[in-house]
């Protein structure tokens, strides 16, 4: 018999938060979700009372994780400020300069990379899964994090099925495939189902497949943004020293002004900009050969050029790219001899490069949101 959000709520009622209450009298509690064994909720509390909480949260994920029946409970920890203004977390770390705080890395991963779009609908997700193979194929040790929480496209990029496995009490064991090690919340839900969460959870939510997970040793971790300029960006520069983005924008205007606005996030929270990758560049008819600029061509190179970042390539706009992408079968790891897998190699080298020259050791910035 499925588990019910009352059955959940009752198992709640025995954990107690810091002032006595138990979790479910202190009025702190979303709306329970239950979905095929599956448990998702929030904690709101003040934010000054973030740390109070931060076990509270922890004991009742592991209570529900042990109710017969459930199979993973997530469990997001939102913080508000007086007057209901939401705003993540504080972040760890030492003081820094000023009394900035500084994120420390993920333990055992040497660099992280945050590949983004102003917008939705440009290829993203396929370049960042055939980016990591192309720097795995440089003989780099290579994860990727499918932070897209709307829209999680990593299952199918990767044909994994099946559920990560729970660890050393709490650790997340990633998912593998094409050599590399993955996590995706698209891992822990149907396809189907929409995830309607505010932005705090989603904030958590990337924090915990960040640092809940068990990486093992990477020399890189590529991480799938969401696209647009909003939570999940600022809360990756806040929760682990970046080292760089790379931005993928189709060639036309309305694009172009899209990704403009990444970039120039990323540099307002000190992040290095890799490139920029044109993306659907050009089509070339498989029968008469003719080329057709579908959606104009050259634009990102010359606004790389015009905003000083540097350019790392040309993908078309392919059918084998798609369809090997739909199938699970990443044109880098299936066709590695293809024209189309020599773009996206030649990019990662562009990265890697980059990598290379800006690696060091940079604090993660400090974020301060203007009301």
């Amino acid at each position: 018999m499925a588990v019910t959000a009352d059955q959940v709520r009752e198992q709640l009622r025995k954990i107690k938060g810091p002032g006595g209450d138990d979790l479910v009298s202190s009025g702190k509690l979303s709306e329970i979700a239950v979905t095929n064994g599956k448990v998702f909720m929030s904690i709101t509390v003040d934010a000054s009372a973030v740390k109070a909480w931060e076990p509270v949260r922890k004991a009742a994920e592991d209570a529900v994780r042990a109710i017969p029946g459930i199979s993973s409970a997530l469990i997001a920890l939102t913080a508000e400020r007086a007057g209901g203004q939401q705003q993540a977390a504080p972040r760890p770390g030492p003081q820094g300069h000023g009394g900035a705080r500084t994120a420390p890395g993920v333990p055992g991963i040497d660099a992280v990379i945050a590949v983004a779009s102003g917008k939705g609908g440009v290829g993203k997700s396929t370049t960042a899964v055939n980016l990591a193979l192309g720097l795995r194929d440089l003989g780099m040790k290579v994860g990727v994090l499918d932070a897209d929480i709307y829209g999680p496209s990593m299952p199918r990029l990767l044909a994994i099925k099946g559920r990560p496995e729970m660890i050393e009490g709490r650790m997340l064991k990633p998912m593998e495939s094409y050599g590399m090690k993955a996590m995706s919340i698209g891992f822990l839900i149907e396809e189907e189902t929409p995830m309607i969460w505010r932005g705090p959870m989603v904030m958590s939510a990337i924090t915990q497949m960040l640092r809940e997970v068990d990486w093992g040793n990477l020399d890189v971790l590529v991480v799938d943004m969401p696209p647009g300029t909003g939570d999940a960006q600022l809360t990756l520069a806040q929760q682990v020293p970046l080292a760089g983005a790379v931005i993928v924008s189709t060639p036309q205007d309305l694009a172009l002004i899209d990704a403009r606005r990444g970039i120039a996030m990323f540099r307002k929270v000190d992040v290095p900009v890799f490139g920029i990758v044109e993306n659907m560049s050009y089509f070339l008819c498989p029968h008469c050969g003719k080329r057709s600029d579908i959606f104009s061509h050259g634009g990102a190179r010359k606004e790389a050029d015009r905003l000083g970042v540097p350019f790392l390539g040309e993908v078309p706009l392919e059918l084998e790219i798609r369809e090997t992408s739909d199938a699970g079968l990443p044109i880098v790891a299936t066709k590695p001899d293809s024209p189309h897998a020599k773009i996206y190699r030649e990019i990662a080298e562009r990265v890697r490069a980059g990598l290379e020259q800006k690696r060091g050791g940079r604090a993660a910035p400090k974020i301060v949101i203007e009301s």
